[in-house]
C-alpha cells in the first residue's frame, strides 16, 4: 500500500520510493552509501559565520569542489564567506536565499541548541527540494529531536546527527558538514573499500588514518553523533552499507547507551570497536550526552551483542587475535587495522593498497630533561610533515622559556609548604633533602631549579668567593656604619645590598647576553663539552667592535685573571671559560671580573636553559644574584677582619682556588675554617632555613619588592632592592627568634661544667636536669596563672600546632635531622636535653602528653654546639651569639628569597601583591 501525505508546498512523497516492503517501517532516503555524499549535492549552511563554521566550512567547500551555494546568518545578509574556491553568499534566512535563486538539497546546521528545531523546520518547510539535514549542534533537547524526526519523516528528509561531524565520501571527494579529515581531508580520506560508522567525530578521522597503516582506504565515513537521539543511526547505515558495491567491510566505533546496534544483521565483515567500560557506574553523562548506559546497554553488553553476531567469545588484541570471517570486537582503536586485516584475510580479501606509515610513536618533539633514559624509553624524533616541520624548525630557534603571567599574591612557582608534614619545598626539593647540600649548591638550585654537578660546584665557589671581600668598598663602609649605629644584622646587610645596583652588574649582564647570542643557536647543549668548536664564535667577536667592548678590556683585570687562574687550579671544564681564554689570547686583551662571572653563571644555567626550564631573564640576572650572595656574606664581616689581600685571614686567591662558599660563610660568622663535622652541621642548618613557603614574612617582602617594580617588564626589576625587601621583612621575631632557644639552653647549661657538647661522655645527668627544670616551670606556670597572668613565658621550641594530640608527638623535620646526625655518629648534648625535657614535662604534669621537639630547636642546638666552646672561654659574648644566630638565618633564607625573586619576576603581574581595599579594615 502506498501512503500519500499532504506535504503543503509539494504534491506529497511516496514512501515506497525509498524502501521495499520489508526494509524499514519509516522513511530512509539514502539506500546506498554511494548516495550519502555525492558530487550532485548542493549545500546551504545555517549560521555559516559562527565560530565553528567559519573555520570548517571553507575547507569543506574547497575539498568538495565548491558544493556550498549559500549560507544564512541573521543580520549578515549581503556578506560573503571568502574561500579559495570562491565567495559564498550569506543571507538572513533560507527563504531569502531561495528568493535569490539558490537551489540546494542539503542543509548543514550550526545553530545553537535552543534554535535547532525551528531552524530545521523552517529549512525543510520552505525548500521542497531539501533531502538531507546535517545537525552538528551538540545537546539538542530530546523533545526537540523528536519533533525534528517526526517533521522530517513526514517531509521525506534524512537527518544526520545531532552532535555529529558530518559525512564524507572519499571516492566522490565530497565532505558535507563538519570537520572530518580536519584541515587536510585528502590526507586521511583516501579511496578504498571500508565504510566507517562512528559515534565519535574526531575518532572518525583517526580511524581512517589508522586504516591507512594497514593498506585500507575508505568509501564513506559517517560521524553519527552521540546525542541521546541519533537520527541516522547504525541500522540505517548498515542497510546502506549492504547496498553499496564499493564497500567490502565496515568499521564501527560504538559508545555505551542506546540499543541501536542490538538487532543488527550483517552481510559483510565488520570490526566493532566498543569503548566506555569505565562509564558503567556513572549516573550522569560524561562526554557525549548519549554515552551513558541505561539497562543492559553498557559497553560490556554491546561487546556481547557483537561477539554473538560474529560467533566469537572474546575481544581481539595483538596477543589474542580472536576473530571470525564475520568480524571482530576490539576495545582499542589502535587494534582496528590488525583486526580488520585478519578478518578480511579469512574472507580472501586483500588490502586496497600498500600500507602507508605505521602506528609507532612519531615524536616531533623530545626532551629527556637531562635524564639518561633506557633505550626503550628514548623515543627517536622524526621530522614532521609540512608545514609543521618548518614551524618546528622556527620554534627550535627560540631559546629559554616564557612562563605564563598571573597574580602571584600568596602564590609561588618556587616554594610551597605541605600543610600536613609542615615540610617546605624549593623547586620540588624538600628542605630536608636540601639540608644535605652545601650553601653554594642550594644557591645555584634556587635559580637554576636543579643542582650542579661537581664541575659546576667548583665554578660556583670561584664566582661567589671572588666577590666576597668587600675591603675598601662603600658597601662595607655602609655596613660598618649600620653596625656602629646598633642596627640589627638584617639592616646591616640591607645597607650594603642596596649599593649592589644595576650599574655594578651591567657589564656582567651584557656579557651574559653576548654569550647567549653567540652560543644560543650553536647546538651547544653541554657547557662542559670541551671538544666543542667555538671558532665561529671567535670570528664573530673579531668582526664586532661591540662584542669586543663587552667581553674584553684594555685595562688590567686582576680579579678577572685570578678567577681564570682559580678555575684552572680547580680543573674546571667549561666551553665558556675556554672561549674567554682563547678570545683574550687571540685579541691580546684582558677580561673583566664581571665577564668571568657571567661566563660562570651562564655555564651553570646553560643546560636547564637549553631545555627550556629557565627564562632569558633568569640567565641574564644570575650574575646580579651572585653578586648579592657574595655581598651578604662579605658585609657580615667588619672591616677589621678583611683587607685588600685577605678575608678573615684567608688569602683571596686561596678562597677562590680551594675554599667552598659554605666554608667562607662559616668563617665570616665565626672567624675560622670549620671542621668537617661543623661544615656538615652548618650546611644542614642553612638548608633547613631556606623557606617556609610563600606566606612567610620574608618571602612576602621579596615578592612585594618585585611586584612594586613591575615584573611585566622584567628589566625594570632591581634585584638588589628585592633582597632588601626580604631583609627588611625579617627581624627579632622572624629570624632573630632562634636566639630565644639558644638563650634558654645557655641558662640551663651555664654552670653545668659542660666542656664538649659533641661528646656523649659529657658526664651530665640530662634526665635529672630536665626534671628539675620541668618542676621549676610547673611552679612558675601555676603562680602565673593564679596571679591572672595570661602572657606567661613559654618554653621555646617545644610543642607544635600541627604535631600534637598523640600520646607521644614528633616533628618529622626534627626527627629527620636527629637521625641524619646519628647516622654520621654526631652527638649533640643540647638536642638530647630537649628530648629529655619533653618527657620530663609530661612526667611532672606540665603537659597532658609528650610534646614534640620542633624544628626550631634544631637550629638552636646546631648553632650553640658550634659556638659553645668560644662562648664558655669568653671569646664571644651573648650579643655576638644572637647576631650569629640571626645572620645564619639570613644566609639560609637568602636561598629561598632568590628563588622567590626570580620566580615572581618571571610569572608575576605589576603590583599583584597589594591587598584589595575591600579586604582591609580600620581599627579605630
Amino acid at each position: 500500500m502506498v501512503r500519500q501525505v499532504d506535504m503543503g508546498l509539494n504534491e506529497g512523497y511516496n514512501f515506497m520510493h525509498a524502501r521495499g516492503e520489508d526494509e524499514f517501517p519509516y522513511y530512509v532516503g539514502v539506500r546506498s552509501l554511494a548516495d550519502l555524499a555525492t558530487k550532485q549535492d548542493r549545500v546551504c549552511v545555517l549560521n555559516i559565520m559562527g565560530g565553528e563554521s567559519s573555520t570548517v566550512t571553507p575547507v569543506s567547500h574547497v575539498y568538495s569542489g565548491g558544493n556550498i551555494v549559500c549560507g544564512t546568518m541573521p543580520g549578515r545578509s549581503g556578506s560573503v564567506m571568502k574561500t579559495a574556491a570562491g565567495d559564498i553568499p550569506v543571507y538572513n534566512n533560507v527563504l531569502e536565499a531561495m528568493h535569490a535563486g539558490h537551489k540546494f538539497n542539503v542543509a548543514v546546521v550550526y545553530v545553537p541548541p535552543s534554535g535547532v528545531k525551528d531552524a530545521v523546520i523552517e529549512a525543510v518547510r520552505v525548500n521542497p527540494e531539501l533531502r538531507k539535514v546535517i545537525i552538528l549542534t551538540e545537546k539538542v533537547k530530546v523533545k526537540h529531536a523528536r519533533i525534528i524526526r517526526q517533521y522530517c519523516q513526514w517531509r521525506g528528509v534524512d537527518v544526520f546527527g545531532a552532535n555529529c561531524l558530518g559525512l564524507a565520501d572519499a571516492h566522490n571527494h565530497v565532505r558535507l558538514g563538519g570537520a572530518l579529515g580536519g584541515n587536510a581531508p585528502e590526507e586521511s580520506l583516501v579511496p578504498g573499500s571500508i565504510a566507517i560508522f562512528s559515534n565519535s567525530g574526531n575518532f572518525t578521522t583517526t580511524m581512517a588514518t589508522y586504516l591507512l597503516t594497514a593498506g585500507w582506504g575508505t568509501t564513506v565515513s559517517l560521524s553519527s553523533g552521540k546525542d541521546v537521539y541519533i537520527h541516522f543511526a547504525a541500522p540505517e547505515f548498515t542497510h546502506a552499507m549492504h547496498n553499496d558495491p564499493r564497500t567490502k567491510a565496515m568499521v564501527m566505533y560504538i559508545e555505551p547507551g542506546g540499543y541501536y546496534e542490538r538487532n543488527l544483521e550483517f552481510k559483510k565483515p565488520v570490526v566493532a570497536c566498543v569503548v566506555g567500560r569505565w562509564k558503567a557506574k556513572l549516573t550522569r553523562s560524561c562526554g557525549h550526552a548519549g554515552a551513558i548506559a541505561g539497562s543492559g546497554d553498557d559497553a560490556a553488553a554491546k561487546e556481547r551483542w557483537f561477539q554473538e553476531k560474529f560467533g566469537i567469545t572474546g575481544c581481539f588484541t595483538p596477543e589474542t587475535p580472536i576473530c571470525s570471517a564475520k568480524g571482530a570486537v576490539v576495545t582499542n582503536i589502535s587494534h582496528i587495522p590488525l583486526a580488520l586485516t585478519a578478518v578480511m584475510m579469512m574472507n580472501g580479501i586483500k588490502p586496497d593498497f600498500a600500507p602507508r606509515g605505521n602506528l609507532a610513536p612519531k615524536c616531533w618533539f623530545q626532551s629527556s630533561q637531562g635524564l639518561a633514559l633506557p633505550p626503550e624509553l628514548a623515543v627517536p624524533v622524526v621530522e614532521a610533515m609540512e608545514p609543521y616541520n618548518q614551524q618546528i624548525a622556527d620554534l627550535a630557534k627560540q631559546i629559554g622559556t616564557t612562563f605564563p603571567r598571573q597574580s602571584m599574591k600568596d602564590c609561588s612557582g618556587a616554594s610551597r609548604m605541605d600543610v600536613q608534614s609542615q615540610v617546605s619545598q624549593i623547586h620540588g626539593v624538600s628542605v630536608l633533602d636540601a639540608s644535605t647540600h652545601p650553601l653554594e649548591e642550594n644557591l645555584v638550585q634556587s635559580l637554576v631549579r636543579e643542582y650542579p654537578d661537581a664541575n659546576g660546584v667548583a665554578m660556583a665557589n670561584v664566582a661567589l668567593n671572588a666577590f666576597v671581600n668587600q675591603s675598601g668598598t662603600v658597601l662595607l663602609a655602609a655596613a660598618d656604619a649600620a653596625r656602629e649605629a646598633g642596627s640589627s644584622p638584617n639592616a646591616v646587610l640591607a645597607s650594603a645590598v642596596g649599593l649592589v645596583g644595576p650599574k655594578e652588574v651591567d657589564s656582567a649582564r651584557e656579557a651574559a647576553q653576548a654569550f647567549m647570542d653567540l652560543f644560543g643557536l650553536s647546538g651547544l647543549q653541554d657547557p662542559a663539552a670541551v671538544d666543542f668548536d667555538f671558532s665561529a664564535q671567535i670570528k664573530q667577536v673579531g668582526a664586532s667592535e661591540r662584542l669586543q667592548e663587552v667581553l674584553l678590556s684594555e685595562k688590567g683585570g686582576k680579579r678577572g685573571r685570578n678567577m681564570l687562574m682559580a678555575l684552572e687550579q680547580r680543573g674546571v671544564r667549561s666551553v665558556f671559560i675556554d672561549f674567554l681564554k682563547a678570545l683574550t689570547d687571540r685579541q691580546q686583551g684582558n677580561v673583566r671580573d664581571n665577564v668571568v662571572l657571567a661566563a660562570i653563571t651562564t655555564h651553570l644555567a646553560w643546560s636547564a636553559f637549553m631545555r627550556r626550564r629557565l627564562s632569558i631573564n633568569t640567565l641574564l640576572t644570575m650574575p646580579w644574584h651572585f653578586r648579592v650572595f657574595s655581598t651578604m656574606v662579605g658585609a657580615a664581616v667588619p672591616a677589621e677582619n678583611q683587607d685588600k689581600k685577605s678575608f678573615c685571614g684567608v688569602d683571596n686567591g686561596d678562597l677562590m682556588s680551594s675554599w667552598s662558599f659554605t666554608e667562607t660563610a662559616f668563617a665570616g660568622l665565626l672567624g675560622r675554617k670549620p671542621t668537617e663535622e661543623e661544615l656538615f652541621s652548618f650546611s644542614v642548618l642553612m638548608g633547613l632555613l631556606i623557606t617556609n613557603g610563600p606566606g612567610t614574612i620574608s618571602a612576602q617582602g621579596a615578592k612585594g619588592a618585585v611586584s612594586a617594580d613591575g615584573p611585566e617588564v622584567p628589566g625594570r626589576v632591581q634585584v638588589n632592592k628585592c633582597y632588601m625587601g626580604f631583609l627588611t621583612h625579617t627581624g627579632f621575631a622572624h629570624g632573630g627568634n632562634g636566639f630565644e632557644a639558644i638563650a634558654f639552653l645557655m641558662e640551663r647549661f651555664q654552670n653545668s661544667g659542660l666542656q664538649d657538647p659533641g661528646s656523649a661522655g659529657h658526664g651530665l645527668d640530662l634526665e635529672a636536669m630536665a626534671v628539675q627544670y620541668a618542676k621549676e616551670y610547673k611552679s612558675y606556670k601555676s603562680k602565673a596563672k593564679s596571679a591572672g597572668e595570661l602572657e606567661y613565658a613559654k618554653i621555646p621550641c617545644v610543642n607544635h600546632p600541627i604535631f600534637k594530640g598523640k600520646d607521644v608527638n614528633f616533628d618529622p623535620r626534627e626527627v629527620f635531622v636527629d637521625e641524619l646526625f646519628k647516622k654520621r655518629g654526631d652527638y649533640n648534648v643540647f638536642q638530647e636535653f630537649y628530648h629529655q625535657l619533653v618527657h620530663a614535662l609530661f612526667k611532672t604534669g606540665v603537659s597532658r602528653d609528650v610534646y614534640c621537639v620542633n624544628v626550631d630547636a634544631v637550629i638552636a642546638v646546631i648553632l650553640l654546639k658550634m659556638l659553645w666552646k668560644p662562648y664558655s672561654a669568653g671569646e664571644i659574648s651573648g650579643d655576638a651569639l644572637e647576631r650569629a644566630a640571626f645572620t645564619t638565618f639570613l644566609f639560609g633564607r637568602m636561598i629561598g628569597s632568590a628563588a622567590e625573586i626570580d620566580d615572581h619576576t618571571n610569572r608575576g603581574r605589576n603590583m599583584d601583591t597589594r591587598t584589595a581595599a575591600s579586604m582591609c579594615s580600620y581599627a579605630g
